[in-house]
């Protein structure tokens, strides 16, 4: 399909949509903090989430498998062929997803159990928690078809030049959960913290989540009508050439997500035996979550079709070189926000998270956990990169080994760590997961293309100027402290624009 737009345009479109959605889901962290603290509904919510997150983050996510397939296809076809192949594609994943909603409805108790066995010897708190998750869980199936169907959406938008839209429609999630929230704080008032109230809390969090992906796929089938890339038709035609690429793409990029989320089950597992671990998982992830998607898709987005129009042996030099500009940007953007991020962490969690139900106590399990994500935020994007030009060369098999390798080197690690650093341990695990993936996929794009230049003196000179940055940040923050003591928020927000800024100048 014809590109439209320069890498600049999409690039702006995408950080402005992205942003706002980003920005969105922060403000609704925060009030489902100030709501549920680190209380038994939230904790729950983490647990039963867990596979329907990862359905819609991952499936229905920009940048995942399905995203990323029909980007990969659509890119190097005719834009008359688009509605038979996105068609096509949403009949055949709209059955097997729906039957494996039904399975994950009926296997509800079992799945539960399966991540979160702590639950079950953690006493009355342990069982109640394992109650209200398991009817979450019920409540969430359904997003396991809406999330396939929301990732070829993206794919398709993309493909046809529609960037906004998809950057834009979390929004729509962030959207429900905060009129869910805010409705029950209008219910009950102050008696919202009472714990008679858990289990309503947590069915709120469950229904409102489910109608936040309802929207998301509803403003995007109006879109694909519009675009003239799919409708609401079943079609069979899994022979047509381009279906059968999207999916040569797609079930290999499926596996390798699904074992990329094994290890965040794995780091569940563990976080069941830990007060409160899983809900600081949680709280910690979203603060990195939102940088780093916005930067995410500001990369990827724009980059992933033109890798994709790269990928024959005639145009890999030119793709050699977007490859190099892909980890050099990687590292401009990352490098120093996650130095940064670290010597700031408490502070970032205070001024976010610190209110009502959320206590000192809970910043600093928070703030721990935040230092170890923030850590691996390069790698973690740089895998990323490199996973997508495997994708473009219409290999999802590379990518897949690795991830299989990578869920038992993330059990050996989270075994280990979790014994000396508790929470932050399991992050670490991740972080030096991703690493070892990043490496292993460089080694496999130098032997493929005969050679890759991916920057390495450039990105060694910004990783020092950020621990600079970072220790001028720390000792701008540490003086600040000092000389304007106090916890009200406008001071907090003082000592992190000026600490921040130290850091940024330097």
């Amino acid at each position: 399909m014809a590109q439209g737009r320069s890498l600049t345009q999409v690039a702006s479109i995408v950080a402005v949509a992205t942003l706002l959605s980003k920005g969105m889901g922060l403000l609704r962290q925060v009030a489902i903090a100030a709501v549920y603290g680190v209380g038994v509904a939230y904790d729950a919510y983490n647990y039963a989430y867990v596979v329907p997150g990862f359905l819609l983050v991952l499936l229905g996510g920009i940048n995942g498998p399905f995203h990323s397939a029909i980007v990969s296809a659509l890119a190097k076809r005719e834009p008359q062929e688009a509605a038979t192949i996105v068609e096509t594609v949403n009949s055949l994943v709209s059955v097997a997803l729906l039957l494996l909603a039904v399975g994950l409805w009926l296997g509800a108790e079992g799945i539960t159990d399966l991540f979160a066995p702590g639950l079950r010897s953690g006493g009355a708190t342990g069982l109640e928690i394992r109650a209200i998750a398991i009817e979450q869980l019920r409540i969430m199936t359904p997003m396991a078809v809406l999330a396939g169907l929301i990732g070829v959406g993206f794919g398709s938008l993309n493909a046809a030049n529609q960037y906004w839209l998809p950057a834009v429609s979390p929004l729509l999630s962030s959207l429900a959960v905060l009129g869910g929230v805010g409705g029950l704080v209008w219910l009950l008032g102050e008696r919202v913290v009472l714990p008679e109230y858990a289990v309503l809390g947590g069915r709120v969090l469950a229904y409102s989540t489910l109608a936040g992906a309802v929207g998301q796929w509803l403003a995007q089938v109006w879109a694909q009508w519009r675009s003239g890339v799919g409708s609401l038709r079943l079609r069979w035609q899994w022979q047509h050439p381009g279906v059968r690429e999207v999916l040569r793409v797609m079930v290999p990029a499926t596996l390798s997500s699904g074992t990329l989320q094994i290890n965040v089950y794995t780091d569940l597992f563990f976080a069941s035996y830990l007060p409160a671990a899983a809900s600081a998982l949680g709280y910690a992830g979203l603060l990195v979550q939102t940088p780093l998607g916005i930067l995410s898709n500001v990369i990827l987005v724009p980059l992933f079709p033109v890798l994709s129009r790269l990928a024959a042996p005639e145009d890999w030099p030119q793709l050699k070189e977007r490859i190099r500009q892909g980890l050099w940007l990687t590292g401009l953007f990352m490098l120093p926000l996650g130095a940064l991020m670290m010597v700031l962490a408490r502070p970032i969690v205070a001024l976010v998270y610190e209110r009502f139900a959320f206590g000192g106590e809970a910043t600093s399990l928070v703030a721990a956990v935040l230092v170890a994500y923030s850590l691996g935020m390069f790698v973690y994007l740089g895998r990323d990169v490199l996973v997508r030009v495997f994708y473009a060369l219409g290999d999802g098999e590379t990518p897949f080994r690795i991830s299989v390798v990578n869920i038992f080197l993330n059990v050996l690690l989270d075994a280990v760590l979790v014994q000396w650093l508790a929470a932050p341990g399991l992050v670490l695990a991740t972080v030096g997961v991703n690493a070892f993936s990043m490496v292993w996929l460089m080694v496999g794009l130098h032997r493929r293309l005969g050679g890759l230049d991916w920057g390495g003196r450039s990105l060694l000179g910004l990783a020092l100027a950020s621990g600079l940055a970072a220790a001028g940040s720390w000792l701008c923050l540490a003086g600040l402290v000092v000389l304007l003591p106090g916890s009200v928020w406008w001071i907090r927000v003082v000592h992190l624009a000026i600490a921040g800024a130290v850091g940024l100048g330097i």
